[in-house]
């Protein structure tokens, strides 16, 4: 039996146990009455008077007219008659028992408006609920259709209230029943708040002055549309500055990414100009390490599952390492100066990584979760939130930067690359191991791949077909920031992210990756050698 039916019972056995005067009190006979008008106006206006009246009778009389037990005599009066005692009930204004219950009865019918208007009205009394996601969602339904009459009871409900996110939509609807005030003081107060608030909600409140049809019939109606329209502008600017920087940072978010995919192939590719289409396929291995680590934590260490990704990152670099070591030593060691035979052969390599991925993992994507410490986000502007699994990756890119500049200028294995890559006959001749180099050197790259993949998890599903969104990508990286140059990695990487972003939005993802790729290529007829020049031998084409 519902609540309202239940409700309107026991009202009745009070009422019949008890002196008349002490049955149910008395509510105003009128605003009664005007629950059966024949406006829907009016009705409405009476629902918004019953719901913030302190008195608990008159959400009783709103919960047996949600629940249809309130029926209208021929008089006019209202009597609340219950489904289990249909021969008796109460006076909805007096609370005098009716016995027996006329025949002629009309029962009060609830239009989408009229139950809508109700919805508000109980939502007012759900902002002291003690479940914070009820608290919320009223305060969310009132952000839109909050009244005047509601204005006192809001006010202390957002005095009382302590969850940021609920006192917000409470200044908001606060701020919307102030609109529909007919004070023009409430009207421009509200106004104000709304566009020093500057959140796109504030502007839909806003654009009810704003796009009103007609001239204003009087001066308090002029100067309401002008405050409106000046805070709406005011609001526009902030939305675009959030725009704006909402752009720049999920550019950088891309091009942490890119750099990422990117920095092993500068390595193999601009450091010992092989062209490794499977490089993408590394990536795709360092992912599924990850997807493999994170699934050994959660079988045998769940207690220390938020600590899988560290674990993941050694063993992703040392599998895609491995992995390219036995490439390079097996197959592209052969193939060093022929570049058509090597870009098909990586290409023939990468079709065999991807099948052997699906045959032990499947063809489906497997998920991989992020630890507790990577979910949610930090808000850095009204409306504009970055995903900390995001933050994670920008600083992990900069970090493994970090990592390969120390050792690429700072340890005897990095003296000798730069020794092979600019000169190979004479780094040979002075008994650098020259294979034992290309090995490693094409490891590095591989490893590097592989902890790409490790962000790339944290981001996305990890499927066979990781590797191909970023192949082509991590080519024109390399390429436009110039063979061989770190620090041009960098650049272009950050430069291709940001300039991604900014067209996304009005060529779309497709238009915006062409459009990128023939200004590319007509940097590149301008600038061969790419944003920052080798410095060396090699440069002149010596090997």
């Amino acid at each position: 039996m519902r609540f309202g039916r239940t409700l309107a019972t026991s009202l009745v056995l009070f009422a019949l146990c008890l002196p008349l005067d002490r049955a149910w009190g008395a509510l105003d006979a009128a605003l009664v009455t005007q629950l059966g008008s024949e406006s829907n106006d009016d009705k409405i206006a009476a629902i918004q008077q019953l719901s913030v009246s302190a008195d608990p009778l008159a959400a009783a009389l709103l919960r047996a007219l949600a629940d249809g037990d309130v029926y209208k005599l021929d008089d006019g009066r209202l009597i609340i008659v219950n489904g289990a005692a249909v021969d008796r009930a109460l006076d909805a204004a007096t609370g005098a028992a009716v016995s027996p219950v006329p025949e002629s009865k009309d029962q009060l019918i609830l239009n989408n408006r009229l139950r809508k208007a109700m919805e508000t009205a109980q939502a007012g009394g759900q902002l002291s609920s003690p479940d914070r996601n009820v608290r919320l969602a009223a305060a969310r339904d009132l952000q839109a259709n909050a009244t005047p009459p509601q204005l006192p009871m809001l006010r202390d409900a957002r005095g009382k209230e302590f969850d940021p996110a609920i006192r917000s939509s409470l200044d908001l609807a606060i701020a919307a029943a102030s609109l529909r005030s007919d004070r023009v003081e409430d009207k421009l107060s509200a106004i104000r708040f709304l566009g020093e608030n500057g959140s796109a909600p504030a502007k839909t409140l806003l654009n009810t002055f704003t796009t009103a049809s007609g001239a204003p019939t009087n001066d308090a109606e002029a100067k309401v549309r002008a405050e409106a329209q000046a805070a709406v502008a005011a609001i526009d600017r902030r939305l675009r500055t959030t725009e704006m920087v909402g752009t720049a940072l999920q550019g950088l978010s891309l091009a942490s990414v890119l750099l990422l995919a990117a920095l092993g192939l500068a390595i193999t590719f601009g450091l010992m100009g092989i062209i490794n289409m499977a490089h993408g396929e590394l990536l795709m291995i360092g992912a599924y390490a990850t997807y493999v680590v994170q699934s050994l934590f959660r079988q045998y260490l769940p207690g220390a599952f938020d600590w899988y990704v560290i674990a993941a990152i050694p063993v992703a670099f040392a599998t895609s390492a491995l992995v390219g070591m036995a490439l390079e030593r097996t197959v592209i060691r052969r193939l060093y100066g022929r570049p058509l035979e090597t870009l098909l052969c990586t290409w023939g390599i990468s079709l065999v990584l991807m099948q052997t991925v699906r045959t032990i993992f499947g063809a489906q994507n497997v998920e991989v979760s992020n630890p507790s410490w990577m979910s949610g986000g930090v808000s850095v502007m009204e409306g504009l939130v970055l995903p900390y699994n995001r933050i994670c990756i920008v600083i992990f890119s900069l970090f493994v930067v970090l990592l390969v500049w120390l050792l690429l200028n700072h340890t005897r294995l990095g003296l000798f690359v730069r020794g092979v890559t600019q000169n190979r006959r004479m780094a040979d001749c002075v008994g650098v191991p020259t294979r034992m180099i290309d090995t490693l050197t094409f490891g590095l790259g591989c490893g590097i791949a592989g902890l790409g993949g490790v962000a790339l998890s944290q981001i996305g599903n990890v499927g066979p077909d990781l590797g191909q969104s970023y192949i082509v990508d991590s080519f024109m990286v390399v390429v436009l920031g110039g063979v061989g140059q770190l620090a041009g990695t960098v650049i272009a990487a950050l430069g291709l992210g940001e300039l991604n972003k900014v067209l996304e939005p009005y060529a779309g993802a497709v238009l915006a990756k062409i459009t990128i790729l023939v200004l590319i290529i007509l940097f590149i007829q301008k600038r061969p050698q790419g944003l920052f020049a080798l410095k060396g031998r090699s440069a002149e084409g010596n090997t």
